[in-house]
C-alpha cells in the first residue's frame, strides 16, 4: 500500500456495515427462526425470546459479512452483487472479516448465556458452514453447491426451536427440510437468467455447468419433492404434535399447486437457453427485468419467496390467533 493510499480518506459509511449483514437474507432468517421459536411447545420469557431472535439475526449477519469479505473479487464481476461494500471497494476485506468474526462470537456467546448452549452450538455451526464450507469449499467446486450449501439457510427455525426448548425434535427438522428443498428451485430459477454473471465469475451454478435444459428439469423434480414437504406439516403427526391446521393446509396446498404450475411451465419453457442481450440497470432490474423467454424463471423465483413466507406466516397465525384450529 502506498503512502497516498494509506492516508487517503475513507469512503466507508455506516450503511456499508449494515449492507454487510445482508439485510434481505437476514429478514427471512429472523422470520423463520421466530416461527420455530414461537410454535415450539412450552413457553419462553418474551425478553429471552427477543434476545434469542436478535442473536440469530446477528449470527446470520455475521455469516453474510464473512461471505462478502471472502467473495469480494467474485462479487465485483457480477452485476447483481458488484454494488456490495467490499466488491465496490468502499470497505476493506480485512475490516469486513473482523466485523464478521466479532459479530459471530458475540451472537453465539450471548445466545448460549441467554438460552442454552445447544442452540448456541447450532448457530456457531451454521455460521462456519456458510462462511467456510459453502463459500470457500463448495461454491466454486460443484454445481451442487446451492443444494448442499442450502442447509445453512434452513437451520434458523431449528435454532429458534432449540432456543425455546433446548432440543430439536422431528417437527423442527421438518421446517428445516422445507427450506432445504425450497432452496434449489428458488436459486436455480434466478441462476437461469443470471447464468452469464455466474459464468463470468467462474461459479459453476447448475445452468453454467449442466445447461439450461437440465436445470429446468431439476427445478421441476425438486419442486415436486419440495411441495410434498411443504404440505406435510398439515397432515403428519397427531394431536399436539401436528404443526399445521386448517389454515396451513389451505395455504400449503393452494400455494403448492400454483408453485408446481409455475415450475412445470418453467420446465417446458426455453428460459436460460439464450443469454441476456444487455445488462440490466440497477440491482432490482438485474433481478426482475428479464427478456420474455426468461419470465417463467423470474416468475417462479418471485413466487417462491411469497410461498415460503406464506407457509411460515400461516403457522404463526394458527399459533397466535387460532391455536385449536
Amino acid at each position: 500500500m502506498t503512502q497516498a493510499e494509506l492516508h487517503a480518506p475513507s469512503t466507508t459509511q455506516p450503511e456499508d456495515f449494515f449492507q454487510l449483514l445482508k439485510p434481505r437474507v437476514m429478514s427471512v432468517v429472523v422470520f423463520t427462526a421466530a416461527t420455530g421459536l414461537i410454535i415450539a411447545p412450552g413457553s419462553i420469557n418474551p425478553i429471552v425470546a427477543a434476545i434469542a431472535i436478535l442473536c440469530i439475526a446477528i449470527g446470520a449477519g455475521a455469516a453474510g459479512a464473512l461471505n462478502m469479505a471472502i467473495e469480494g473479487e467474485t462479487d465485483a464481476l457480477m452485476r447483481r452483487t458488484r454494488g456490495r461494500p467490499v466488491a465496490a471497494g468502499r470497505l476493506k476485506r480485512n475490516d469486513a472479516i473482523a466485523f464478521g468474526v466479532v459479530l459471530s462470537v458475540f451472537s453465539v456467546m450471548l445466545l448460549g448465556m441467554n438460552t442454552n448452549w445447544f442452540a448456541a452450538g447450532m448457530l456457531a455451526m451454521t455460521i462456519v458452514y456458510y462462511a467456510v464450507f459453502y463459500t470457500m469449499m463448495l461454491k466454486r467446486r460443484t454445481p451442487q453447491n446451492i443444494v448442499i450449501g442450502g442447509a445453512a439457510g434452513a437451520f434458523p427455525p431449528v435454532i429458534g426451536w432449540a432456543a425455546a426448548t433446548g432440543d430439536a425434535p422431528w417437527q423442527a427438522w421438518l421446517l428445516f427440510l422445507i427450506i432445504f428443498l425450497w432452496t434449489p428451485p428458488h436459486s436455480w430459477a434466478l441462476a437461469l437468467y443470471s447464468a452469464g454473471d455466474y459464468a463470468k465469475a467462474g461459479i459453476p451454478m447448475m445452468p453454467v455447468a449442466r445447461g439450461a435444459k437440465s436445470t429446468r428439469l431439476q427445478i421441476w423434480l425438486y419442486s415436486l419433492i419440495f411441495v410434498a414437504s411443504a404440505v406435510a406439516p398439515g397432515f403428519v403427526g397427531q394431536g399436539s404434535e401436528r404443526m399445521g391446521g386448517l389454515i396451513y393446509q389451505i395455504v400449503s396446498i393452494a400455494g403448492g399447486l400454483f408453485f408446481l404450475a409455475l415450475a412445470f411451465r418453467l420446465w417446458r419453457s426455453r428460459a436460460g437457453d439464450a443469454p441476456d442481450k444487455a445488462e440490466a440497470v440497477g440491482r432490482e432490474a438485474a433481478l426482475y427485468d428479464v427478456r420474455a423467454e426468461a419470465k417463467p424463471a423470474r416468475n417462479l423465483f418471485a413466487f417462491s419467496i411469497l410461498y415460503l413466507v406464506a407457509l411460515f406466516a400461516s403457522l404463526l397465525v394458527e399459533s397466535f390467533a387460532l391455536p385449536g384450529l
